[in-house]
């Protein structure tokens, strides 16, 4: 696998017209389904609509999963308190990534992770998601991260994310991911723009896996005053968002 510099001169090299061709040759048009928004039964290939699965008998569903950022953290926090009037903080938002994460036998997480991922509510949605007559909405639709922007497609480079699992469809560098909403028609200019976001996220992708990577810290967990500590690209953070400190 090349090193995480070299995909990120890729990352940083790709081009918008390009990607957005792959992306008109895919097709795209969001069904407002709410599938990348919510939990989903185990062994489903993408989400699946609110309330399924428990009706059915099915085993406990799995929370939607989404990365965020730090400052996506930040962003989608102001971007919650302008829309219902009431503070956010870091874990209204986030929750450690569950990957890398073991359970105590109290069920509480403890470990170490690499990413924050989009809070949940108690049937795994996300925080953020509704669901009015059939269609779904984000409640901070313009705030929300790259991850939701560009659902669902990700690029073929080493070190970048894939969400919901294996690719289904692609074209050059694009892949396509578990989505109703592939193969529909979509301008070229809801194309250009996408294509844009998702090389942002991809470069950004990058970049913080590099910074992970250079600021991993080993003794971290030994200052932390919970079980759990994430490292981000801003340094290693107990599962609040709260910094840990210096050696």
């Amino acid at each position: 696998m090349e090193p995480l510099e070299a995909e990120l001169d890729r990352a940083r090299d790709l081009d918008v017209d390009d990607l957005a061709d792959a992306i008109e040759s895919i097709g795209f048009e969001c069904t407002r389904c709410g599938g990348c928004c919510t939990g989903y039964a185990p062994n489903e290939p993408g989400g699946a609509p609110a309330g399924e699965g428990a009706d059915e008998g099915e085993p406990d569903r799995e929370p939607h999963t989404a990365t965020v950022f730090p400052d996506e953290v930040r962003a989608v926090a102001d971007a919650a308190e302008d829309a219902f009037g009431e503070a956010y903080d870091w874990r209204d938002v986030a929750r450690p990534m569950p990957y890398g994460l073991v359970e105590r036998e109290d069920g509480e997480p403890a470990g170490e992770t690499f990413e924050w991922a989009l809070a949940t509510d108690d049937c795994g949605d996300c925080t953020f998601y509704e669901e009015s007559g059939g269609q779904g909405a984000c409640t901070v639709h313009d705030s929300r991260p790259l991850i939701c922007r560009t659902y669902p497609f990700s690029v073929a480079l080493g070190g970048t994310s894939q969400p919901m699992g294996e690719a289904v469809d692609g074209e050059g560098m694009v892949r396509a991911h578990e989505c109703e909403g592939l193969g529909r028609d979509i301008s070229r200019a809801d194309a250009e723009s996408l294509a844009a976001a998702l090389k942002e996220r991809a470069v950004r992708e990058l970049e913080e896996a590099i910074a992970v990577r250079d600021g991993y810290d080993p003794t971290a967990a030994e200052r932390a005053d919970g079980d759990v500590v994430v490292f981000d690209s801003e340094g290693p953070k107990e599962a609040d968002g709260t910094p840990i400190g210096g050696k």
